[in-house]
């Protein structure tokens, strides 16, 4: 989960960190990242309308003080959340991603329209729809059938379940991002391409 590339968190490195400054002011010199420049940032580009909603959520939870501007030290305690962070951590900012209107609860609607998000960005290859999924999440976390997840409720059933935990896990898998910046912004799939046109 939070390995990258063989290394520990702990060998996460200066050079790494310098990486990701380089980044983060090569393509934000002002020092503060916009929703628009976000989207730039990750080349997230021609998102459905699920999936730009996914990204400003997304862009909230990092703006962690609301000013609406990621500046570098959110954007390394982003980072750190998605490469460093324990499974409970990570779980408390996947509730926060996934309660939409911000009322404490997850309903099927917010589940199902993030999943459904994630799977557009992430292109995940899951045999399971984003229906099927946020049924069998329901049916296993629901305790007490209100049609809404509690922090508490999610938190509890997913750490219980193991098969739950893990799609969750790879389906909020960002190290795909985490490589882009480390390339450069670069995919590391493309220079195959360029090299077949050649």
């Amino acid at each position: 989960m939070g390995n990258m590339d063989g290394k520990t968190v702990e060998e996460l490195s200066s050079t790494e960190c310098h990486q990701w400054y380089k980044k983060f002011m090569t393509e934000c010199p002002s020092g503060q990242l916009t929703l628009y420049e976000f989207k730039q940032f990750f080349g997230l580009k021609n998102l459905s309308p699920a999936a730009n909603k996914y990204v400003e959520q997304m862009f909230e939870t990092f703006d962690f003080n609301k000013d609406g501007y990621i500046d570098f030290m959110e954007y390394v305690a982003a980072l750190s959340l998605v490469l460093k962070g324990k499974v409970d951590q990570k779980l408390r900012w996947y509730f926060k991603l996934y309660d939409v209107d911000g009322n404490g609860c997850i309903d099927r609607g917010e589940l199902l329209n993030i999943f459904k998000a994630i799977r557009a960005i992430n292109r995940c290859n899951e045999t399971m729809s984003a229906e099927e999924f946020t049924n069998m999440v329901f049916d296993k976390i629901d305790i007490n059938g209100d049609g809404e997840l509690s922090l508490e409720e999610f938190m509890e059933g997913v750490q219980k379940d193991e098969m739950l935990l893990d799609i969750l896990t790879r389906s909020l898998d960002l190290t795909h991002i985490v490589r882009l910046i480390q390339n450069d912004g670069k995919n590391p799939h493309e220079p195959e391409q360029e090299a077949e046109a050649a």
